[in-house]
């Protein structure tokens, strides 16, 4: 009895004292930290990274433009880059069509059910008309035409264009006095009408919440989505943004403006969102003659924590808003400085800056330009509260452009403006913009299996001659140097421009540790490693008992999902995990559970936001932490460096397509739970367990559609062993779509001869670790005898 009671202990994880100097590693230090989660403290430690990151952003920025300030010309030739690359990273890529405007009315006469006049109001000095113009494959835009009824002394041509955007919680309607929404002081749209210029307003995508085609999709309605957010995130997903799709709007207006010939020059205005558009318009547009900028300017070291739909990735490695003025010099910018629109939980707010600030960001300009002959042509006026378009302001752009014959008068108090459309609803043509939007991102993720292949795929395709067949009718495989080799260039690509890393140098790993845990087979070491300045690594080591002097074994690292902590695969007895760690060194294998940041909703979220703004991800942590963990691993006695594999289950699973991609020192990978078509699981509006309806909103990554979906992922792992987990009632997604992408990653491994070193199991079950053909497969693979 004695006996039993004694083994039953020790079959049992028991914990054990920290303070004992004689548990912690050979090799390390002791881990003292006390009473505290340590997942908090190393998200703490992220963002406190990310956050110092951002605000050196401003200092370095400048300097990676290569501006050559020899003279004017030469560094207008000099910022043509700089100009392209912004265009990239706001999704301005498609080319505009031909410039085409119609004129048109979607009301009928109830007599015949023709369509009427598209005559929508008039005055004595100008009338407004309802229109539409081209702007991408696609995409046709809507919005009001104003007309100026010039004098015949001063004839068509002496009438400045102007693009004016509305902001998006305003109409065209709204912003001319159409309405009753915005008081007089507001109608920026009445201001610049009455002043003489010639006007195109497009439909901006409102904020307004999103609650799916039908209005009433419960899913969406708990994601909490503005129609902004709704574009935002399909779309950034495919190398499009939702800013993109409006500027390539106000660009198309001004390109009809200017082909027509009724206009001296062209110029954008806009508040708020508007105010954005505008501003970048005329950024990327060298042949905009002026920005009228209201309610936007300012310091943007707080991008972040605006409303996601102004997420750019990578916008703060190059560009805060002097930058991005620099791309209008040497053109006239009048910046009006009055309140910001009032949002908020928009996943982030906008929060008007005190001038000073404003002013601070317009002295930059100067700062950034001051070797250049012409000095930035900017003025700045302060509207009294909230006004948009205010005279001064107005009166202060005229002059800019000069517009000498700009009517200066103040717009007669109370005046109304009558739309003369008898059942206009502006919510139906809202619909119609927004559904073609949508309608191109969804058209792109269909197409972009096809754009992934010819980019990545093609590379593995059998070049045969004839003859070249073997006595069984197939192909004959490759040698895979050369396709291992090409991968490389994929591989940077991946790290640099889609995962996004930091320019820091990984620290010496500073190993601490802990005994925390001991059975009869193994014993459990907290570990902490130092990573970046500030930031670390963390996890928990499973070293079997029973190790001879100089024995190398394999490894695995088990990682958990959302959510999880270390301790979740080694003995908490959840059901999904089943303490796989503690199995597999049950089995002899050292095992290693790390944490990963996506853990405290919302907060890895906002991590990877303010990481995006630089460039960088999630992962960009992730990454190199796990650089510094295979690097560790490397040096403890019983370990074989060429034996560390990674098996991880949801969001892990999820970890075991991209680290292992780009940490070299994983000999294998194990997908649990995760593969699929990504591209569809996140982006693809039909597909019911996409993300499109979850509040998973930091799922999306810049362009990842169009360059890498999970084969091409597993490509990069290629030549060392796959595999993929999948169970056949995980909601994560459908049996079809993961074959499918499997299929492509078999066809890579088949041509190079190496079908053996990748798997599939299906198995009934859920999101769940399955603990058969995987523990199979390390055995195989790491070359460790089964028990």
């Amino acid at each position: 009895m004695k006996f039993l009671v004694t083994f039953l202990l020790l079959s049992l994880p028991i914990p054990l004292l920290a303070e004992d100097p004689g548990n912690i590693l050979s090799g390390s230090s002791p881990l003292d930290w006390k009473d505290e989660d340590i997942s908090i403290r190393m998200m703490d430690s992220a963002h406190r990274f990310v956050e110092k990151k951002i605000t050196e952003s401003v200092k370095t920025r400048w300097q990676t433009w290569r501006q050559d300030s020899t003279n004017d010309s030469e560094f207008a030739k000099s910022i043509l880059k700089n100009r392209q690359h912004f265009k990239s990273i706001i999704g301005v890529v498609e080319d505009r069509l031909p410039p085409r405007l119609e004129f048109f009315s979607d009301q009928t006469t109830p007599s015949n059910g023709t369509p009427t006049t598209s005559l929508v109001a008039k005055l004595e000095k100008f009338e407004i008309h309802q229109v539409r113009w081209d702007v991408i494959d696609g995409i046709v835009a809507e919005g009001l035409y104003v007309i100026p009824k010039v004098s015949l002394k001063l004839g068509a041509d002496q009438s400045p264009g102007l693009v004016l955007i509305p902001d998006a919680d305003n109409t065209p309607e709204d912003i001319l006095g159409m309405t009753r929404k915005l008081p007089a002081g507001q109608q920026i749209g009445l201001r610049f009408a009455s002043a003489g210029f010639r006007i195109l307003i497009p439909v901006t995508i409102s904020r307004e919440r999103y609650s799916g085609p039908d209005g009433n999709d419960g899913r969406i309605k708990r994601s909490d989505q503005t129609h902004r957010e709704w574009i935002y995130r399909q779309a950034f997903q495919m190398g499009r943004h939702v800013i993109g799709y409006e500027v390539q709007t106000a660009l198309a207006a001004a390109d009809w403006l200017r082909s027509s010939g009724l206009s001296s020059s062209v110029s954008v205005a806009g508040y708020g969102e508007g105010g954005l558009i505008a501003f970048y318009s005329a950024a990327c547009d060298p042949q905009i003659t002026a920005a009228f900028v209201s309610g936007y300017f300012g310091p943007r070291g707080q991008v972040w924590n605006e409303p996601i739909y102004r997420n750019v990735f990578g916008l703060l490695r190059k560009f805060g808003d002097a930058e991005i003025a620099s791309l209008i010099w040497p053109r006239e910018m009048v910046i009006e400085h009055t309140d910001f629109p009032k949002v908020s939980n928009q996943k982030g707010d906008i929060v008007t800056p005190p001038t000073k600030a404003v002013n601070a960001e317009m002295k930059r300009i100067e700062t950034l330009l001051k070797d250049l002959s012409v000095p930035p042509r900017n003025h700045f006026i302060e509207a009294e509260g909230s006004s948009r378009g205010s005279y001064p302001a107005v009166a202060a752009f005229a002059t800019a452009i000069d517009f000498q014959d700009a009517d200066q008068s103040r717009v007669p108090s109370g005046i109304v403006l009558s739309d003369q459309r008898e059942s206009f609803d502006p919510k139906v043509r809202h619909k119609r913009v927004f559904r073609q939007m949508e309608g191109h991102v969804q058209a792109l993720v269909k197409h972009s299996n096809q754009v992934r292949e010819k980019r990545f795929f093609q590379t593995a395709e059998p070049k045969l001659g004839p003859g070249q067949w073997s006595t069984n009718k197939k192909h004959l495989t490759l040698d895979p140097a050369d396709f291992i080799e090409k991968s490389k260039v994929f591989r940077e690509e991946f790290r640099k421009e889609l995962i996004g890393e930091f320019d820091d140098e990984l620290l010496p790993l500073n190993p601490q540790s802990r005994k925390i845990l001991e059975t009869d087979k193994w014993t459990a070491w907290e570990v902490v490693l130092d990573v970046y300045p500030g930031f670390f690594a963390w996890g928990d080591l499973l070293l079997p008992k029973g190790m001879k002097p100089g024995e190398k074994r394999p490894v695995v690292v088990c990682q958990h999902g959302r959510h999880g902590l270390p301790r979740d695969v080694i003995d908490a007895h959840k059901s999904a995990y089943s303490d796989f760690a503690a199995h597999l060194a049950d089995r002899g294998f050292i095992t290693f559970a790390p944490h990963n940041l996506y853990r405290h909703e919302d907060r890895y979220r906002w991590l990877d936001r303010k990481a995006n703004s630089i460039g960088c991800s999630l992962f960009s942590f992730i990454i190199p932490s796990h650089e510094q963990i295979v690097k560790w691993l490397n040096t403890l006695p019983n370990v074989d460096g060429s034996r560390i594999g990674f098996y991880g289950l949801s969001y892990g699973g999820e970890s075991a397509v991209r680290i292992p991609s780009l940490v070299d020192g994983y000999a294998l990978s194990i997908c649990s739970g995760d593969f699929n078509q990504w591209t569809r699981k996140v982006a693809d509006v039909d597909f019911p367990n996409g993300f499109m309806g979850t509040n998973e909103w930091e799922m999306p990554y810049w362009n990842l559609g169009n360059t890498f979906d999970y084969a091409e992922m597993a490509a990069l792992i290629f030549p060392r062993p796959f595999m993929v987990e999948r169970g056949h009632h995980d909601r994560v997604s459908i049996d079809p779509w993961v074959a499918h992408e499997y299929a492509k990653v078999r066809w890579i491994y088949a041509q190079f001869g190496l079908a053996d070193k990748t798997e599939i199991e299906f198995f009934q079950g859920g999101h769940a670790i399955h603990e058969k053909g995987t523990y199979d497969f390390l055995h195989k693979h790491l070359n460790w005898p089964k028990p």
